[in-house]
């Protein structure tokens, strides 16, 4: 685990908590990397990603933290659970830990939307400051066409059943999805994983999930069911972007990468051969491979050596 951040709060005062590796001012490498993750995880989720570029030749900064409601950052009402919020709690920590140099952001499945919205509330931000973006495993629009391969009828039964689930005593009450991580490995393996999956990609996912809070869950729904934002890729049209896919991602699918590129058609696409939703930790060293470029891509726009 990096250095914790103390007292960072996001843009209403919320605490969040927040992490740092590597060199201690943006100045030593001259990058920071920012990585936001995805709906029910939290930043242990980058963690693999984070050890690698800390480690390798360009050892940037990297920022991890845990968006508002999840992971160890405080609880909050569900009129804040918004992308909107998320991106401005994104803003709101780089202006706290990393107010100087070049930017790259990467952004997981709801991370990648946080970073789309962040374009679209904070232009002025991504303007002057990123330099690269990945968008990992993410959507732009259109998150509840064929959900999981669902026809509309079957997806209209799935929303009912979740909408006694998340109105009943016994899902309002949980602090935890479960205290048994494991119990949950089945169901990861088919919702959020490739086939052959590693243990540990499978072991972090799983721990991730189960210390979601069940309120999390359900009060995030409606924003990434409204999310759209393919006008805001715009924002990204000058800067060096890539967006990666798993060939068998179930939430966020390949249509879904693609349209993405439809709308930025100067970003480059990547699909990883029969890898799932979880890119940051089944493909490690493709992920990051492709943050080190950007990475380097930043430090030359700098100037740094």
């Amino acid at each position: 685990m990096g250095e914790v951040v103390a007292g960072a709060r996001g843009a209403d005062g919320t605490r969040l908590h927040v992490e740092v590796d590597g060199p201690a001012n943006a100045s030593d490498s001259g990058v920071t990397v920012v990585l936001a993750h995805g709906w029910t995880l939290d930043a242990r989720s980058w963690g693999p990603v984070t050890a690698r570029l800390v480690g390798g030749a360009s050892a940037p900064r990297v920022v991890r933290f845990d968006h508002r409601g999840h992971g160890r950052s405080a609880a909050v009402d569900p009129e804040s659970m918004t992308l909107e919020q998320l991106a401005d709690d994104l803003a709101e920590v780089i202006g706290q830990v990393a107010p100087e140099g070049p930017l790259v952001l990467g952004g997981h499945s709801m991370g990648g939307m946080t970073v789309m919205a962040l374009a679209e509330r904070h232009p002025e931000l991504v303007a002057r400051r990123v330099a690269g973006v990945a968008l990992v495993a993410t959507a732009s629009g259109g998150t509840t066409e064929q959900f999981l391969g669902l026809a509309p009828r079957g997806l209209a039964a799935v929303q009912r059943a979740e909408r006694r689930l998340y109105a009943s005593r016994w899902w309002t009450r949980r602090e935890l999805l479960s205290k048994r991580p494991a119990m949950l490995n089945p169901g990861m393996r088919w919702l959020l994983l490739g086939p052959g999956v590693e243990r540990e990609a499978l072991r972090i996912t799983s721990e991730c999930v189960a210390a979601c809070r069940p309120a999390t869950l359900s009060g995030f729904r409606p924003t990434l069911e409204a999310h759209e934002r393919d006008a805001a890729l715009a924002a990204f049209a000058t800067i060096r972007t890539t967006v990666l896919v798993g060939s068998r991602d179930r939430l966020t699918p390949v249509r879904a990468a693609r349209r993405i590129s439809t709308a930025l058609p100067s970003a480059s696409l990547t699909i990883f051969p029969e890898a799932g939703h979880m890119l940051p930790v089944e493909r490690v060293a493709g992920v990051t491979a492709r943050l080190d470029v950007l990475v380097r891509s930043a430090m030359v726009g700098a100037g740094t050596p």
